[in-house]
């Protein structure tokens, strides 16, 4: 029986104002002002089955799978900006929209953290408010690593290689590439119940193209992005939120100091949790988000 969230209604909702057409699979619960949560990898929607249900109290709750993911599209990736996440992250707004929402906070986690990112950078006058858990942007993350640190990002460098050789060494064990993530970067296995892990494989296994599409895109067009709004000093002007590992204290570098400086209205702060916090510290997620959706935006 496929997952879902419960309480929510699932819609196939199409990115009518993007190039591509492409429609997305998205769970919308609650009432009230309007919150989109973007998933991770290697997971889908489901990630926020926890903080969804908690913030549908007060809140409309809309949790898409990415287009790449889930059940969402997985188009063709001919030029190499079909999973640009400015491309992404146009998708999510023009869902919204669709939904009824002119306007939302934003929260993402991984690499949903980085279409929140480019979200808040391409359409500030939309987003309201903006949440990361546990990514850098992308600019950031390749220039933080380097020499043998970076060993841990190793699936960044594979999925970076042209067309055809990551996509089949993956696809050759796909549940071993992505369990060993599942497993690597969780610090309560129960977290991730069977049921929900096997939510996840399937769904990434049916998506091998498309995901290391999306890698491959923040190896190139992505950092060109990041790099553009850098020299031309854009920031994010909306209040943002960092939950975020203490990466600094292996990989050497300020956590902290790269998101202020592209980030002035800031609250970050280091958690004890593992990488899928969401699903480890649900209520403590929750809380993070409704402290930023009380500031002034």
């Amino acid at each position: 029986m496929p997952q879902i969230i419960p309480g929510f209604a699932y819609h196939r909702v199409p990115t009518a104002e993007t190039p591509d057409g492409v429609a997305l699979n998205v769970a919308v619960g609650g009432a009230g002002s309007p919150v989109v949560l973007l998933h991770g990898f290697p997971q889908t929607h489901l990630m926020w089955r926890h903080v969804a249900t908690d913030l549908a109290a007060d809140h409309t709750v809309i949790c898409p799978d990415l287009r790449g993911y889930g059940a969402s599209d997985k188009p063709a990736d001919p030029d190499g900006t079909a999973y640009a996440k400015r491309t992404m992250a146009a998708d999510i707004v023009a869902v919204a929209r669709a939904l009824g929402h002119d306007r939302f906070a934003l929260a993402g986690h991984d690499r949903g953290a980085l279409v929140a990112f480019r979200a808040g950078l391409d359409h500030p006058d939309t987003v309201t408010h903006l949440a990361a858990l546990d990514v850098l942007p992308t600019l950031d993350m390749w220039e933080a690593m380097h020499g043998i640190t970076a060993a841990v990002g190793f699936h960044l460098y594979l999925m970076a290689q042209p067309p055809g050789l990551p996509e089949r060494m993956i696809a050759a064990a796909p549940d071993d590439f992505f369990g060993h993530f599942l497993d690597l970067w969780g610090t309560d296995p129960a977290a991730i119940p069977a049921s929900i892990r096997t939510a996840y494989l399937d769904a990434c296994r049916a998506a091998v193209p498309s995901i290391v599409a999306d890698y491959r895109a923040s190896a190139g067009i992505d950092v060109a992005h990041d790099r553009a709004d850098r020299e031309a000093g854009n920031r994010l002007r909306m209040p943002v939120t960092v939950l975020q590992q203490d990466w600094g204290a292996a990989l050497g570098f300020d956590a902290e100091a790269l998101w202020r400086a592209w980030a002035p209205d800031l609250h970050h702060e280091t958690v004890a949790y593992g990488h899928f916090m969401a699903e480890e510290a649900p209520t403590d997620v929750a809380k993070a988000l409704r402290a930023l959706l009380s500031r002034s935006a």
